[in-house]
């Protein structure tokens, strides 16, 4: 049997225990890899954050320090293979944490935030991505995805939480995105 690794980055106001990193917790876990979720205290509310670039960077900053220390005794050369599992923030800082310490983790990618481009490594990722996320652009993301050539979906009338409002079609969305990250594991 082979050693993988799971990281788990959560967003903001998205924890592991929310449908997108629960099941992909649960997926990584059926497949023998060892899951480790990462948790962030940001020095502001997320609301303030978001309004204020400043605000948003040195928060970031912070976040990325309290990851690093939390991944520091892991030695990511012992696994064959190690995926980063990203939510929003989460996307910016797993790969900024896979770019700085020259990993080569595979990516999956919930709604990643402009800043996540930054830092991904073309072809490293697998992004998830809904046209009604209001904090990142369609266009832009699709743009850069191709630029990087990182495989994508976007879904159509999906939030920044990939859910429409619609129970049945977010369900179903959810069927399909934990096939895809089944797959993808």
């Amino acid at each position: 049997m082979s050693k993988k690794l799971a990281v788990i980055f959560p967003g903001v106001g998205y924890h592991t225990d929310k449908p997108l990193l629960y099941y992909s917790k649960k997926l990584a876990s059926n497949k023998d890899y060892e899951v480790v979720e990462v948790k962030y205290a940001l020095p502001e509310p997320g609301s303030v954050i978001k309004a204020d670039e400043e605000k948003r960077m040195q928060a970031f900053d912070t976040a990325f320090e309290q990851v690093t220390e939390q991944l520091k005794d892991i030695v990511f050369a012992d696994y064959e293979r190690v995926v980063f599992i990203g939510k929003s923030i989460g996307t910016a800082l797993a790969a900024r944490y896979n770019m700085t310490y020259e990993l080569e983790a595979d990516q999956i990618i919930f709604t990643p935030i402009e800043t996540t481009f930054a830092y991904i490594n073309p072809c490293e990722g697998f992004v998830f991505h809904g046209d009604a996320d209001p904090l990142c652009d369609t266009d832009m993301c699709t743009q850069l995805c191709d630029e990087l050539s990182l495989t994508y979906v976007v879904i159509p009338g999906a939030n920044h939480s990939l859910e429409t409002g619609n129970i049945s079609v977010d369900i179903e969305n959810l069927s399909k995105v934990m096939a895809m990250v089944n797959k993808l594991l």
